[in-house]
């Protein structure tokens, strides 16, 4: 296996529990140290995992081989691009930055020092997840020409109240698109291919001045194979109706997934491939999606621990991990796409990650 792996965490909020459980209980890898910003919260947390507590500027200097990111998102660049600094391989929770720019230059400068990028999308190893890129992998859709997803949540105001950076643009980046839909338009554009052009609306109904950004939105997409996709999104809803993901491809078959309740491992509820057998959805009347945010994590701590072991062998190896950097900014190109359309009133072109690199310098270079 070769040598032990030493990792931290930075950030010690929800999700981050997931990171470091999977790092303590990887064979091959040492969870050395957690740090956040508040250092009670970073003791308290270090403690749970059975790692050292550490101050932000201090964790580099431990040796570290591997860290994972786990701060609000704007942060993520400043974070990630430290860590390249000190040659420690990242692994960024999604967004993996709230602008393209900053998402151009945390991929640059990654690549520069030479050490591995990789970012949580930690859905895309829901089995249903890959079972649907394997139809389209070996033929059985065929190339994808109309896509769905649907995130049809619910939060409550104290969501966006509970953390001062949440619910507004300059420190969440967005609002439901941002937070909970990017997992979504990202198995979209796994799917679908290059993303070319959006059209997009939307609006913030149901949490009054405690949010800025929107909790409600719709979109098409269209791709450059020619395939078109639709988009909805909301936090509005009581109860939420969770989320889904559904293909069709030039064959005349199609496949979804639905995750439901939220955090819940995805089924397959639509299988209608010619000579195959028809899915039916697995889920039955009188379940409800409205689960605590902690339960929502601790029920994809698995796939997280999935994703980091992807991203350890990664690292040991010498090969890209699952999502790297340079894939996890496909989809915010689209999301970049959507919320100008959404301000213009007209379609706008999807942006790509290497125009921005041309325009933005790795960190720390010379402009």
């Amino acid at each position: 296996m070769g040598p032990v792996l030493r990792a931290g965490v930075i950030g010690c909020g929800n999700v981050a529990g997931n990171h470091a459980a999977a790092y303590r209980d990887l064979p091959g890898v040492e969870l050395v140290a957690c740090s956040d910003l508040d250092p009670a919260r970073a003791a308290r947390f270090a403690g749970r995992y059975g790692a050292a507590a550490s101050g932000p500027d201090d964790i580099f200097e431990l040796g570290l081989d591997l860290v994972s990111v786990c701060t609000p998102h704007p942060t993520h660049e400043a974070v990630v691009t430290r860590a390249a600094a000190h040659g420690v391989h990242v692994l960024c929770e999604k967004p993996i930055a709230t602008e393209l720019g900053a998402a151009a230059r945390m991929v640059a400068t990654c690549e520069a020092a030479k050490v591995t990028l990789g970012v949580a999308f930690q859905r895309r190893f829901w089995p249903a997840a890959r079972r649907i890129r394997t139809a389209i992998d070996d033929g059985t859709l065929g190339v994808p020409i109309l896509g769905h997803t649907s995130v049809l949540l619910h939060r409550d105001t104290s969501y966006y109240t509970a953390d001062a950076w949440r619910g507004t643009w300059a420190t969440d980046g967005g609002g439901v698109l941002m937070t909970q839909a990017i997992h979504n338009i990202d198995l979209l554009q796994w799917y679908m291919g290059e993303a070319v052009e959006v059209s997009a609306a939307h609006a913030a109904f149901k949490h009054g001045d405690a949010i800025e950004v929107e909790d409600t939105a719709v979109a098409t997409v269209r791709f450059a194979s020619g395939g078109l996709a639709t988009l909805a999104a909301s936090t509005a809803l009581t109860p939420g109706l969770g989320t889904r993901v559904q293909i069709s491809g030039r064959t005349g078959a199609s496949a979804g997934l639905a995750e439901y309740p939220e955090g819940s491992e995805a089924r397959i509820d639509l299988w209608a491939v010619p000579g195959a057998e028809t899915a039916v959805s697995p889920f039955g009347p009188g379940l409800t999606a409205d689960l605590p945010l902690s339960r929502i994590n601790g029920a994809l701590a698995p796939f997280h621990a999935l994703l980091i072991a992807d991203f350890a062998d990664a690292v040991r190896e010498s090969r890209e991990p699952a999502v790297t950097g340079r894939e996890a900014a496909k989809s915010l190109a689209i999301l970049t796409a959507l919320y100008a359309s959404a301000a213009s009133g007209r379609p706008e072109p999807v942006p790509t990650l290497n125009q921005e690199i041309t325009a933005c310098p790795p960190s720390g270079s010379p402009t």
